[in-house]
């Protein structure tokens, strides 16, 4: 059931926010946008809601549980990200605005870019972990070894898109260096003289 749930707030997710965006920029209902968009969240609490009674009526801790839990980690962390790159990129196709900037590629600012975006992953897997140890103590002596787990899948993943930063920092995307189009200059004029 916990599966299945997850499936559907993933769709319903996709499905709101096409919704949302759709009635922003095809139908010009601005408010009604922001109701739809503010929707969102209530996926989340429903699969939270749902998870808890499924523990509750006394189902064993299971890695759909984990899994509700990382899904909901994720989308707090990078729900709103999503969103407004998604609107930003609406804008652009739908209502004529510019194109959004990408992220940057090379340097500094890409070390600054893929830190953020760890700081999001990392507010993630602290949101995931907390709620599987909200289950861990709810569901108290029974085997709470797949939610344990989980936790350490959250950690796992902060850790190595940590590192992924860090080499972003270390050792920074230098743009490619092309001939200057004079010294190309130059050597075609050579080569026609011959």
């Amino acid at each position: 059931m916990i599966v299945a749930l997850i499936i559907a707030c993933e769709v319903g997710f996709w499905v709101l926010l096409a919704l949302g965006l759709a009635v922003r920029y095809l139908l010009k209902w601005r408010r009604t946008s922001v109701v739809l968009l503010l929707c969102e969240p209530l996926l989340e609490l429903v699969l939270f809601v749902a998870t808890a009674v499924d523990l509750k009526n006394g189902a064993e801790p299971g890695w759909e549980h984990g899994l509700a839990a990382l899904y909901i980690g994720y989308t707090v962390a990078y729900g709103h990200y999503t969103i407004r790159w998604l609107d930003g990129h609406a804008a652009h196709r739908l209502a004529g605005a510019p194109r959004p900037p990408g992220p940057p590629r090379y340097g500094m600012a890409r070390a600054r870019h893929e830190g953020g975006l760890w700081l999001r992953t990392l507010l993630g897997a602290a949101v995931a972990c907390a709620l599987l140890q909200g289950a861990v103590w709810y569901v108290g002596d029974g085997d709470t070894s797949s939610l344990r787990s989980f936790q350490w899948v959250a950690l796992r993943a902060a850790g190595i898109h940590g590192l992924v930063a860090l080499a972003y920092l270390i050792w920074p995307k230098q743009p490619k260096v092309e001939p200057a189009s004079s010294d190309r200059l130059v050597r075609s004029e050579e080569k026609a003289r011959r």
